[in-house]
């Protein structure tokens, strides 16, 4: 089974252990968590709390990076190691064709992510955002037909 992930960045301290909680309920109700392949592109927030929870579940971790530059550029100091242990614990990396990270490369990136997947865990609170957001992912998915879970516990909030 191979799950894809989509959410928010922006999670609060108390609401990534919530989010993760529900991820893992939701990998190990299918049966076989260590046949599971989750699909992220492993940005802070939901990306990230979504591929620790498959590797911690016995699940394989494939990542999709946007762009070859995004690590550089995009990824913050106080996220760095958390993005770098993930990125070193996958099984495989997927890098989109572009040298510099923006709209169209993150664009590519949720289009590998919902197209490599049977079914998407969105972390989503259900309000519109960017082209690029949880939101476009979202209606991405179901305009294909791919089943899309939403998960937004009880107690979540963004920062």
């Amino acid at each position: 089974m191979r799950i894809g992930v989509t959410g928010h960045m922006n999670l609060t301290a108390d609401t990534a252990p919530l989010v993760y909680a529900e991820i893992t309920r939701q990998i190990t109700a299918a049966g076989q968590a260590d046949d599971v392949v989750g699909v992220s592109c492993i940005a802070r927030g939901a990306d990230s709390v979504f591929a620790q929870a498959v590797l911690d579940a016995g699940g394989r971790l494939e990542v999709v990076l946007p762009s070859r530059n995004y690590r550089e550029r995009k990824v913050k100091p106080d996220h760095a190691p958390v993005f770098d242990e993930l990125l070193k614990r996958a099984d495989t990396v997927r890098v989109m064709d572009f040298d510099e990270a923006g709209v169209e490369a993150y664009e590519a990136a949720n289009e590998a992510v919902v197209g490599s997947c049977d079914r998407l865990i969105a972390v989503w609170d259900g309000q519109a955002g960017e082209r690029s957001g949880t939101g476009s992912v979202v209606a991405l998915a179901r305009e294909r037909g791919l089943p899309v879970e939403i998960v937004w516990p009880e107690g979540a909030q963004r920062a």
